[in-house]
């Protein structure tokens, strides 16, 4: 009875095997693999990119497999010089050709293309060509993508940015744009990488972005999305969300207009493996509610867990998956701690298909060798004569960043750029404040804000920007921790402040849009980093300093030492993720005082959308204390508005990397970045 049982099991099995296996959607015969040695998978922290993988010791190939069964052979299509990496493939639309990140012949990572052979065919047809991208010695090119139009979307580290949260060492990776002239065109000028692009079934670029302004760096990777040619970056998914912390190899579903699959995962603990999602930003946008479905976990909901190691003792672990439809993925995984790393077939009915596995090896990056529906293409919006870009703003009111304040309490917006870390130094705990900012923050200046709560206003393309909303005493209603991005000649627009995406814009005639754009206002002078010395030390000085002197008073007792003259010795923080003392607590006694009577979000604050006038000057002791009349102290209107200002931008201290670094270290870097900012974004600063 026993042997009849186990033969009907197998028998069973085979027919359940031999009935997924023959899913119509499997009907390509080929089957393009990486095969890497399982000692080393090549996948850089989740914190990095490839530039920070070594250049060697990576045993892999690019290989077919055909027919799609355990059983048949893996044919080699490419095989590197010995030890480097072959990955982050991109399979053109027609099949014909693709696209492979490895080390170049300079010894730095680049982009090459691959012509591949005719049906039937496993070699190549050619050797792989070297696209001649950014090739500099300090700069790495990978993790390409094709676009509609013939062009390539690639990531290269040319923006010379270190990543903040471990003192720059590994460097940023941020969008390119190459085009068949060879002409080249930076698309995005963010603060952290950049990771994983991909065309979205409406010829869109779908990409993950990190940022953490003032945010908890291990859980603010946010999908978003944007044109070819950079114009419209807004979020696709996650923003203002703990969950998931990452969501890297992202795809679309094919023919559906908003859903896609990818692996969420977590900051430190796995590198790039983790638990496979389908996500959809029409069922919402913030932490798990875009969830259709976890694989498996069919029926089951997924809960929006807040966790630096999310995906961490969590079987099976997923890599890399390919969308064949809403229901069916080919990725890889591996089921358990001990098995290999295979390629599966994946279903939403939790069913996991084994269609190969290599002894000693991770069967990676599955793509059928078969032709795809090119995208739309999207026709260019830029205009590369100018340098400026329109914003526009339909209702300041409109959305949960305001709700509540009552309509004419705006009056202007208060306009500002960050200047990021250079490589090797980064904005961590005591190096710009006591507890914050990540970043450097420059002054742009003031638009104004019409009565029905409209505003139209240029500002620089290629910047990073945010805005706050103010009162008529010029104080922040809202934080803005994060930035928008214009290119040349675009015409950006929004509704409100943290509108949802999901919902529709007004239908209204604004009296913004009845006028010009309005010029930004300068403020007290030429744009630069917010510095307190600078800035705040001067008010200090005219209004202060003559009892805060460091003179005992009569009675004998001490007052705070305001003047400025003075700089601390023994700063030290307890708190993990602060900068080393010999770089950090470079503050002057006055801040050191000044910064304990002030309320503000700090280095890390939630990332949650913060409630209306939360941190608003008017709730801080400091302001309280001078409203209420210290001493008879009377502050001038310049005055208010440099204190309020270095309340609202997170009460920094230094306004240059030059102030905590010094120049020796700061200028070489600054003047590399200078160059490639402006030969690829077209912007010629100086922020130092």
């Amino acid at each position: 009875l026993f042997e009849q049982l186990a033969e009907v099991s197998a028998a069973f099995r085979q027919l359940r095997y031999d009935a997924l296996l023959d899913n119509p959607l499997l009907k390509f015969d080929r089957l393009l693999v990486v095969e890497r040695g399982a000692g080393n998978l090549g996948l850089p922290a989740n914190w990095e990119s490839n530039s920070s993988l070594s250049t060697s010791g990576i045993d892999n190939r690019l290989c077919v497999l055909s027919p799609l069964r355990p059983d048949a052979p893996l044919a080699t299509v490419y095989q590197p010089p010995p030890g480097r990496f072959v990955g982050d493939v991109d399979l053109h639309f027609n099949a014909d050709r693709l696209l492979f990140s490895m080390p170049g012949a300079n010894g730095r990572w680049q982009v090459h293309e691959l012509p591949l052979g005719g049906r039937g065919s496993a070699a190549a047809a050619a050797e792989p060509r070297e696209l001649t991208l950014i090739r500099e010695p300090d700069v790495d090119n990978y993790d390409a993508c094709y676009l509609p139009d013939g062009r390539i979307l690639f990531t290269s580290t040319a923006p010379y940015i270190g990543v903040p949260c471990v003192y720059g060492a590994p460097h940023v990776t941020i969008l390119y744009l190459a085009d068949q002239a060879g002409a080249i065109r930076q698309l995005t000028v963010d603060q952290e990488h950049n990771w994983c692009p991909t065309v979205l079934n409406n010829g869109r670029v779908l990409y993950l972005r990190w940022e953490y302004t003032d945010l908890p760096h291990a859980h603010s990777r946010r999908l978003f999305h944007m044109n070819p040619d950079g114009t419209g970056q807004m979020e696709y998914l996650s923003s203002n969300s703990y969950f998931p912390n990452s969501f890297f190899y992202a795809r679309p579903v094919p023919g559906h207009p908003t859903q896609v699959v990818g692996i969420a995962t977590g900051h430190h603990g796995n590198s790039r493996t983790g638990r496979l999602l389908i996500l959809d930003p029409a069922r919402g946008r913030q932490e798990a509610e875009g969830v259709v479905q976890e694989i498996p976990g069919h029926g089951k909901r997924v809960e929006p867990l807040i966790r630096d190691q999310l995906a961490d003792g969590v079987w099976p672990q997923f890599l890399h998956p390919f969308p064949l439809s809403g229901k069916y993925f080919l990725v890889s995984a591996k089921l358990t701690p001990n098995s290999l790393w295979g390629i599966y077939l994946a279903d939403v009915f939790d069913n996991l298909l084994l269609l190969k596995e290599s002894p000693g090896f991770a069967l990676l990056e599955p793509i059928p060798l078969q032709p795809t529906v090119t995208a739309p293409r999207i026709p260019d919006r830029v205009d590369l004569q100018r340098t400026d870009a329109v914003v526009y703003m339909a209702d300041v009111y409109q959305g949960d960043g305001l709700k509540g304040v009552p309509r004419g309490t705006v009056k202007q917006l208060r306009v500002f750029t960050y200047h990021f870390s250079y490589r090797g130094m980064g904005g961590l705990l005591g190096a710009i404040g006591m507890d914050g900012p990540w970043d450097i923050k420059r002054v742009l200046g003031t638009v104004p804000v019409e009565e029905d709560g409209s505003a139209v206003f240029r500002v620089p393309a290629n910047t990073p920007i945010a805005v706050q909303p103010l009162d008529a005493k010029g104080q922040a209603l809202q934080l803005m921790r994060s930035w928008f991005t214009a290119m040349p000649g675009e015409t950006l627009s929004c509704v409100g402040c943290h509108e949802k995406q999901n919902t529709g814009p007004p239908n209204r005639q604004t009296l913004s849009a009845r006028r010009a754009p309005s010029e930004i206002a300068p403020w007290h002078g030429p744009l630069r980093g917010f510095a307190f010395h600078r800035e705040v030390q001067p008010v200090l000085d005219q209004h202060c300093v003559s009892c805060h002197n460091g003179q005992p008073r009569p009675d004998g007792t001490r007052i705070a030492d305001l003047r400025g003259t003075q700089m601390i010795t023994d700063w030290s923080s307890a708190i993990a993720g602060h900068v080393s003392p010999a770089v950090g607590g470079k503050f002057s006694l006055p801040y050191a005082e000044l910064h304990r009577f002030v309320r503000r979000p700090g280095i890390e604050s939630d990332i949650h959308l913060l409630a209306p006038l939360e941190f608003h000057a008017e709730a801080t002791e400091l302001v309280q204390l001078l409203r209420k009349g210290h001493y008879g102290v009377q502050l001038d209107a310049e005055a208010w508005d440099r204190l309020v200002t270095w309340i609202d931008l997170n009460a920094p201290y230094h306004g240059t990397w030059t102030e905590i670094v010094g120049a020796a270290t700061v200028q070489p870097l600054a003047t590399r970045k200078r160059e490639l900012l402006k030969r690829y974004a077209g912007v010629d600063d100086d922020p130092e």
